[in-house]
């Protein structure tokens, strides 16, 4: 079983946030706590995570430009605002202008109950929060678009995300709204235990970036050469010493924040699926998670799963980690079905798993 590693992260609202932070390994249940994501009906067999549209973004058919990043920041800029409540204050991004729907992290907008929000044009006006996800940090701001100038950013699909591409940050570091920092992306698919509650943290798939972000940058936007927004900038990692960014920070992608945003505005049930199995991420080179226990009468039980086998896929997503497995699982719902293709004595066997209560 391989060691755990731990890290300190900071969370980027107002104030820090900080805490430990254990990632990839030891023994991890995959279960997943009540917290609100996006998913399909209950009992459907559609994978949990669909996919945003793979439309061109503001940029594209330009052509090359001199001033990469600052045609990307004249285009996304106009979608990320600046969010204060009575504790601190932080980012935004404008997801749906027709209804006046804001995108932020719950770190930033939890306790509230109405915000101060500060558009790129200097319109301030007041938003309510309708609700938040502590689990995976996403929360949703309401205004009233009458009169306001809201441009709707475009969001990127998680596939055209590549290591090495320019990353725009855009946001309100230490309340200086509209600061563009840029990089490059530096990870994807980087399994985070993830969360403003840090009594009830998850694994959470985020992209990692080199872009400097800092206290206040939460929630904002990180964006491709294209002006499409790639991600929510949601936390930075430190030495414990020093808050202050060191290159690697952290980004829900889009898709996450995209699931979890209509999640909150239909009032779904935030209920999430069980599995009900104890697992490790082998050492030995071989990606997946390794089953080391199955709790008797769950669901796991049920499909058929067995000590010893390595699941290498759920829903069709690779699993590399036992991380990986419970960021996957903790998308389902109960009554959701889920594919699993595990390998077992060498061979590969698929199991269909449909996911409980715990």
């Amino acid at each position: 079983m391989a060691a755990s590693v731990v890290a300190v992260f900071a969370l980027l609202g107002g104030g820090f946030a900080a805490g430990n932070f254990v990632s990839n390994s030891g023994n991890t249940t995959a279960t997943a706590a009540n917290q609100p994501v996006v998913m399909p009906a209950a009992g459907t067999t559609a994978a949990p995570t669909p996919t945003l549209p793979d439309v061109a973004g503001p940029l594209a058919g330009s052509g090359s430009s001199d001033e990469p990043v600052a045609d990307v920041a004249r285009v996304v800029a106009p979608s990320v605002v600046l969010v204060k409540t009575d504790l601190g204050q932080g980012s935004g991004i404008v997801w749906n202008a027709e209804k006046g729907y804001i995108v932020t992290n719950n770190h930033v907008a939890a306790g509230s109950q109405t915000v101060q929000v500060t558009f790129a044009d200097g319109a301030v006006v007041t938003g309510r929060v309708i609700g938040g996800d502590s689990r995976r940090d996403v929360a949703v701001i309401k205004v009233d678009p009458t009169g306001l100038n809201m441009v709707q950013a475009v969001f990127a699909p998680a596939h055209t995300v590549e290591v090495g591409q320019l990353a725009v940050a855009i946001g309100s570091p230490f309340g200086l709204d509209q600061t563009v920092t840029a990089g490059i992306v530096s990870a994807i698919d980087r399994i985070n235990n993830a969360g403003s509650d840090v009594n009830n943290q998850g694994p959470v798939r985020m992209i990692q970036t080199d872009a400097p972000i800092n206290p206040g940058n939460s929630g904002g936007a990180l964006a491709d050469r294209e002006g499409r927004v790639i991600g929510m900038n949601t936390s930075i990692r430190t030495d414990g010493r020093t808050d202050g960014n060191i290159g690697v920070g952290f980004a829900l992608p889009s898709e996450t924040v995209d699931l979890i945003a209509r999640r909150i505005v239909s009032g779904e049930s935030p209920q999430l699926g069980f599995l009900g199995i104890k697992g490790e991420t082998p050492t030995d080179g071989s990606q997946g998670a390794s089953v080391v226990d199955v709790v008797a009468g769950s669901p796991a039980a049920k499909a058929g799963l067995k000590v010893g086998d390595l699941i290498v896929s759920a829903g069709g997503e690779t699993i590399n980690s036992m991380s990986d497995l419970a960021a996957q699982i903790q998308l389902y719902r109960p009554g959701d079905s889920a594919t699993l293709v595990v390998r077992r004595d060498g061979n590969p066997v698929t199991l269909n798993v449909v996911l409980g209560t715990k």
